[in-house]
């Protein structure tokens, strides 16, 4: 049976929240509500927040033009309008999209012998600018949000499992495809699997930290090239007692989070992926993509998910730690765990 992932390959969460409730929690903090909204909503709430409201003055003054009877004094010279040449509600509308959008083309102008007149000029013009600086600062939120700058940093689509300085480690390979670098990038990894506790408590979906370098301070990237990231399998690890045979038949997943700053704009960015247990392999090392070119290093990319078979034990970590003899695996072929 497949698992169902947690979070998916391209870093999107598979959760859904349902009978949330009180709704009214998300209009209380409307702006971020606005701002996570898809941005065919978005736009559609932006034109809507214009349109209506260029509508709701155009209609106020098409009133106030036919409570005071300026639209039964069409081209009577001896009378004073509230606002000249406006003889409808079209009229009406085109003068508020000209006083909210303060575009004053000249032809339409509010007269001194209104009063109630200039207040509701006064009213437009602040509430005009509440709208413009709400939706304008939702839109440009939006449009600055670093989300697209997640889609340049890569994992790989497999992790491995092999020795290092004779130790077993679970590895897995990032990178970053842009020139401009992330700064003060981090990494973390997590360990999503259902257990039961001594209790008889299930816990669906349990958290559990894979370090990755936070006591050394190896989390802490420096990402100009391809980087390998290294979770040492000791009697910490929740991999401890895990070998190739039952790796096989395990049911886990592997989250890992990549954050950091964007160098261009200064806000924050994380990327995200996960391995499931047929994504990790048992016996295999990433081919090495670095070289030195002409006064330069260079990265080819076109492998940066190829791994080569090498020589593991199938044993466990706990008992690779207690000595010989070791329960060597022969290097499966390549796709293979």
């Amino acid at each position: 049976r497949r698992r169902q992932r947690y979070v998916e390959k391209d870093g999107k969460c598979n959760v859904e929240h349902g009978n949330v409730g009180e709704p009214r929690r998300y209009l209380t903090d409307i702006f971020t509500t606005l701002v996570d909204l898809r941005w065919r909503l978005s736009l559609l709430v932006f034109v809507l927040a214009y349109a209506v409201t260029w509508l709701f003055f155009g209609l106020v003054w098409w009133l106030l033009a036919y409570c005071r009877g300026d639209l039964e004094h069409l081209g009577d010279h001896a009378w004073t309008p509230c606002v000249n040449n406006l003889n409808g509600f079209v009229s009406a509308f085109l003068f508020s999209i000209e006083t909210e959008t303060t575009i004053g083309y000249g032809h339409r102008v509010i007269t001194d012998q209104c009063p109630e007149g200039t207040v509701l000029l006064l009213l437009q013009a602040i509430l005009g600018s509440m709208v413009n600086a709400f939706m304008v600062g939702c839109m440009f939120v939006k449009i600055s949000q670093p989300n697209k700058r997640a889609e340049t940093l890569v994992f790989s689509s497999q992790a491995v499992v092999s020795l290092r300085d004779d130790r077993l480690c679970l590895m897995f390979r990032v990178g970053d495809l842009r020139d401009s670098h992330i700064v003060e990038a981090s990494i973390r990894a997590k360990l999503i699997k259902s257990k039961q506790t001594p209790e008889g408590e299930f816990i669906p979906l349990d958290q559990t930290d894979l370090s990755v370098g936070f006591e050394t301070g190896d989390d802490r990237l420096f990402l100009v090239s391809p980087l390998i990231i290294s979770h040492e399998i000791d009697e910490r690890s929740p991999f401890w007692d895990v070998s190739r045979h039952q790796l096989e038949k395990d049911d886990f997943e592997i989250v890992v989070i990549l954050e950091g700053m964007v160098e261009a704009t200064g806000l924050t960015c994380q990327a995200r992926s996960s391995y499931l247990a047929e994504e990790v392999l048992w016996g295999h090392r990433f081919a090495p993509l670095l070289s030195l070119g002409q006064g330069r290093y260079e990265v080819d990319y076109g492998g940066f998910h190829r791994t080569v078979p090498v020589p593991t034990p199938a044993c466990s970590a706990r008992q690779l730690a207690a000595g010989p003899p070791r329960a060597w695996a022969p290097p499966a072929p390549p796709g293979e765990p």
